[in-house]
């Protein structure tokens, strides 16, 4: 049985990683966050949040949202692959360096704050927290 709570703060915390991400990734290129026309953090973040939700969908991560290895790994698979894969078709960049970069940041985004959420919740269901 599945947690509605959960799965909206899953999809909401993904969501925002990614979007921070991208934010990130803007600001750290000198292209502003919002770009010229409002659009620049929409046009990043839109094929790495298509590739999660992918992602969300081929785990079927509304069963167990919290859980870094069953619901992150394939998310944060998907986001990454999917997403550069959207980006190559829509003519935004997948440089090598930039693929690397990507896939870890992620990786430690999507995966990470799924294992100290289930870490805390183990620990507190134990009575350790």
């Amino acid at each position: 049985m599945w947690d509605p709570r959960a799965v909206i703060v899953a999809v909401v915390a993904d969501a925002a990683l990614i979007g921070a991400f991208a934010a990130l990734g803007r600001r750290t290129h000198e292209r502003g966050v919002l770009g010229d026309y409002g659009l620049g953090l929409a046009t990043t973040a839109w094929p790495f949040l298509a590739g999660a939700a992918v992602g969300w969908l081929i785990t079927r991560a509304w069963t167990s949202p919290l859980r870094p290895l069953r619901s992150g790994v394939g998310i944060w698979l998907a986001s990454v692959v999917g997403g550069m894969l959207l980006r190559a078709v829509s003519g935004q960049g997948t440089d090598p360096a930039f693929v690397v970069v990507a896939a870890a940041t992620l990786a430690l985004l999507l995966v990470g704050w799924r294992a100290i959420a289930f870490y805390l919740q183990s620990a507190g269901s134990a009575g350790q927290v």
